[in-house]
């Protein structure tokens, strides 16, 4: 692969304070895009995308999802430390793809999504215990309080979990707090912005972040921040400059590393391998070497023990199984 030649982040020209419309990019420079992307061991699942993950202690699970012919319903466990899947589990609730899932006091959370097999939108949640016995380790809680919806998004933030957005034959905003000491959902404050399905949420400090996504086939730009003390949302630089460069896709992954916000892969009307980091403190976007694998939507990432992958997603109708670890910092090789 070649690496990539990116110029709008070459100098950051600013007049006085950092406004929206007060600066502008100095591209008589050219950098190398920075990021290496490094193999690892397969999914041992079958091949899927629209699946789940989430991350307890220093390990990560995921499931879920959909083989191109039928919803799934396996649940497996990856040990970065070992490059190595276990299988738990399997789900005990309906087989679903486009769910979401959140990790809160050392347990994680599974729930909404489309059924196939039903042709409906479902909203009951799913607690996994990772220290339960085997053949135990999930139960139900209390259903969504939202409606049944599937393509919404999910963090986990301060112990406890948010879900929002989607599409329940609209696309939404609406979103809701879920307590797992109470087992009990609360509505609070919108999403600001727009209506969206198919977008992204990273966590990074006691700060949560939502983008991207569309409504009614419009990309959306808009990019907000939660703050989890006081519920309230936040608008941030939008993640499109005009014609310079732009964030804006659906079906993405996002996750977050060492204080930094990641999108990667998704659609852009085709399949894309593009990964961009956000950086908070200057509320700016940088474009990283982009994926090795295949150009995908609909794939899952997560971050445990301070690493970050990307797993499954479909290329061109292909389901996939490739495990790849995102090595932000370092120069791209070819051959690792």
């Amino acid at each position: 692969m070649k690496n990539l030649k990116f110029f709008f982040l070459g100098t950051l020209l600013c007049s006085g304070m950092l406004l929206f419309n007060a600066c502008v990019f100095d591209d008589d420079d050219s950098e190398e895009l920075v990021g290496n992307w490094v193999r690892k061991s397969d999914y041992e699942g079958v091949t899927r995308s629209e699946g789940v993950a989430f991350v307890i202690g220093d390990l990560a699970f995921a499931g879920l999802g959909y083989d191109g012919d039928d919803d799934l319903l396996d649940f497996w466990q990856y040990d970065p430390a070992l490059d190595f899947w276990t299988r738990v589990d399997t789900f005990p609730g309906i087989a679903r793809r486009g769910a979401v899932a959140f990790s809160a006091n050392g347990k994680g959370y599974v729930g909404t999504g489309y059924s196939g097999d039903l042709d409906e939108e479902l909203n009951d949640f799913w607690e996994f215990d990772p220290n339960a016995a085997p053949g135990e380790q999930w139960r139900r809680v209390a259903d969504f309080l939202g409606s049944a919806r599937y393509n919404a998004v999910a963090f986990g933030l301060n112990d406890k979990g948010y879900v929002g957005t989607g599409y329940d034959g609209n696309w939404l905003k609406d979103f809701y707090e879920y307590d797992p000491g109470t087992d009990e959902w609360i509505q609070i404050v919108s999403l600001g912005g727009s209506k969206r399905e198919d977008a992204v949420a990273f966590v990074i400090g006691d700060r949560a972040y939502v983008a991207t996504g569309r409504n009614n086939g419009i990309y959306e730009m808009d990019f907000w921040e939660f703050d989890g003390t006081n519920k309230t949302w936040t608008p941030r630089l939008d993640i499109d400059d005009d014609d310079d460069y732009t964030v804006a896709r659906h079906t993405a992954v996002g996750f977050s590393l060492n204080g930094y916000g990641y999108v990667a892969t998704g659609s852009t009307g085709t399949s894309t391998r593009t990964i961009w980091q956000y950086d908070p403190t200057s509320d700016l976007w940088e474009q990283k070497t982009s994926l090795e694998g295949s150009a995908r939507t609909g794939a899952v990432g997560f971050t445990v023990s301070g690493r970050s992958f990307l797993t499954t997603g479909s290329s061109g109708g292909t389901r996939l199984d490739d495990l790849w670890e995102f090595r932000p910092d370092e120069e791209l090789d070819e051959d690792d």
